[in-house]
């Protein structure tokens, strides 16, 4: 027997399960932006599997007026699209929770519970009865049971057809299928359940200002924006929409108005290794370029992007973290190439290293990596996660600043040369310990030769220790100079604080909520998420303030612990670890149960 719930506006947590391949994307875009046009905060993770077509798929939807949007781990509704993955899904809703299902064939008794409410819709009957081809049947039923939604939540019901209408604009055939596919889902429900839920949505005005958005694209913004001409690279999931991105903005962006002439570059490589030389050798002549890829693409690019550091020519690379090893699962997110990206490349090297957690930090952060590539002549590495990347996002309206110009560092012109007794490469170096860089056909004075192998401050080539040592002594304090630019750590801090968390990426929406049930069970914690590395000292002032304090991260090595303690000498005693890495987005339960767990609250 289900009891009456009390009635809850705008908060709630839906998760659809379908079957991957069946065009089930559109259907659930279309809720996810109809409620985002409510006004309501709101987030949708696709969970998705690496195949094309077959496995199962989820899409969850997570409604929350306080803007608490980071994952559920029980659901509210479940939309029980896939029989496959019936047992499970129906074993994730909440005690008091709902169940919606295609009752065009009977559901098997074992799977009932007297805790939840089944809301059988006749979706496959009502497509063959209204639709001809056995296509549209299974693509309009996906838009049926967005029907059924939409009327059990109250969505706005006009808007979701004015979303219908601007997407089908000039389609006139599939815009009148999919009104019709709309209320043959919304009428069945409206006449056959009681409409609204329980739990219902109301409009608010809490996404005026901001925009819904995916961290690839955002990316691919942010370097169109830094002044990125050049783009290299090898496809790999999830990193590939970033250049598809790129591409459309520069086609419209980047195209001379009076010769129709392309003014950039994009190349798709034989593969990752290629695909960085390219980037190198476009970044050496001048041109601000970058490349995009996953863990096994950085695992490639370790070679070149240690000639980078040593030879000290800017690079951005963008990496879209997700699970590993090897192939490991590439349509899973995790945080699991920070210490590769760190020190990646054979001997001593360390690279600048920058962490947004969201779209609108992505567009940030691009932007900041090619102006920190080029004042420190390096590889920067910006790592973003596949949750950020390919998920869609509310986030504030991008903000640019007319007058920014791009930072290219110590670059010397025709002029500073014919002042110039004689130009060495790496010599002399300014308060930053960055020498100063020619670009190739400025003036003969800046040409110079050297080698990616052991040089000397002169450029020239050395096997001597105590030259070679000179040159990377010097390439270690570059590095540790750039932590007063890197993006600095955002802090939430309360009086007297004895715990802290410390967090990066794509943690911090599960954090932020976190720290409120924490609260509620009488622990109240300091908060730190580190945006950048090298870290400032304002990272090692944190974590030495605090008695003890837990690193969340989505690895299973605990690699941010691990970075820490190495770069700023925290006691490993301190540093408790928080650790999800099974491939979904981090939840606020995980975290708080962790925690509660291991302080025995």
């Amino acid at each position: 027997m289900v009891e009456a719930a009390a009635t809850r506006i705008n908060d709630c947590a839906i998760k659809l399960a379908n079957v991957n391949g069946t065009g089930s994307a559109s259907a659930n875009s279309l809720l996810m932006q109809a409620i985002f046009r409510m006004g309501i905060p709101v987030s949708g993770k696709n969970l998705f599997p690496s195949n094309i077509q077959g496995l199962p798929t989820w899409y969850e939807i997570r409604v929350n007026a306080q803007g608490h949007t980071s994952r559920a781990l029980d659901y509210d509704l479940m939309v029980a699209m896939n029989a496959q993955t019936y047992v499970a899904d129906v074993r994730e809703v909440r005690p008091g929770g709902y169940v919606m299902y295609d009752s065009s064939w009977p559901l098997d008794d074992e799977l009932l519970r007297d805790d939840v409410t089944f809301l059988g819709v006749p979706l496959a009957a009502l497509c063959t009865e209204h639709f001809r081809s056995p296509r549209e049947r299974i693509l309009m039923k996906n838009i049926a049971y967005a029907g059924a939604i939409v009327a059990a939540l109250d969505v706005d019901v006009d808007l979701v057809e004015e979303l219908l209408d601007q997407k089908y604009a000039g389609k006139e055939r599939l815009r009148a299928s999919n009104h019709l596919a709309l209320h043959l889902g919304y009428d069945f429900a409206r006449d056959h359940f009681d409409c609204p839920l329980p739990m219902r949505l109301e409009r608010m005005d809490a996404t005026t200002d901001k925009i819904l958005v995916d961290g690839n694209t955002a990316t691919a913004l942010g370097c169109l924006y830094a002044g990125a001409t050049v783009a290299a690279w090898y496809p790999i999931t999830p990193a590939t929409s970033v250049i598809d991105a790129f591409k459309r903005f520069c086609e419209r962006y980047r195209r001379d108005p009076d010769t129709g002439k392309n003014n950039f570059v994009i190349l798709q490589a034989e593969d990752e290794l290629a695909s960085i030389g390219m980037v190198i050798g476009a970044s050496w002549n001048g041109a601000r370029a970058f490349t995009s890829t996953a863990g096994p693409g950085i695992s490639l690019m370790n070679e070149l992007l240690g000639l980078a550091y040593y030879a000290e020519v800017p690079a951005v690379v963008v990496d879209v973290q997700r699970t590993g090893p090897s192939t490991g699962m590439p349509t899973r997110t995790q945080q699991a190439d920070i210490l590769e990206c760190a020190y990646a490349s054979h001997g001593d090297t360390k690279h600048i290293l920058l962490f947004p957690s969201n779209p609108a930090e992505c567009f940030e952060f691009a932007v900041r990596s090619f102006d920190l590539a080029e004042r420190f002549q390096t590889p920067v590495i910006m790592l973003s996660d596949l949750d950020i990347g390919m998920n869609d996002w509310v986030v504030s309206r991008l903000a640019w600043d007319d007058s920014y110009r791009p930072d290219r560092g110590r670059v010397l012109g025709e002029a500073e040369l014919r002042e110039m007794g004689q130009f060495f490469r790496y010599s002399s170096e300014d308060e930053n310990h960055v020498a100063a860089r020619t670009l190739p056909g400025v003036d003969p004075r800046g040409a110079f030769f050297t080698r990616g192998s052991g040089h000397n401050a002169l450029g020239q080539y050395t096997e001597t220790p105590d030259e070679y040592q000179a040159v990377v002594d010097r390439l270690a304090l570059k590095h540790a100079a750039a932590a007063s630019y890197v993006p600095a750590p955002v802090f939430r801090r309360i009086e007297g604080g004895r715990v802290g968390i410390v967090s990066v990426g794509g943690c911090d929406l599960a954090v932020m909520e976190a720290l409120e049930r924490l609260k509620e069970r009488g622990l109240e914690c300091d908060y730190m998420r580190i945006r950048g590395f090298p870290f400032a000292p304002s990272v090692s002032e944190f974590l030495t303030g605090h008695e003890v304090c837990f690193v969340v991260e989505q690895n299973r090595d605990a690699q941010l612990r691990s970075l820490l303690i190495l770069e700023t000498g925290a006691r490993g005693d301190r540093l408790r670890s928080v650790l999800a890495y099974g491939g979904f987005p981090l939840s606020a339960k995980t975290v708080v149960d962790d925690i509660v767990q291991q302080m025995e609250l």
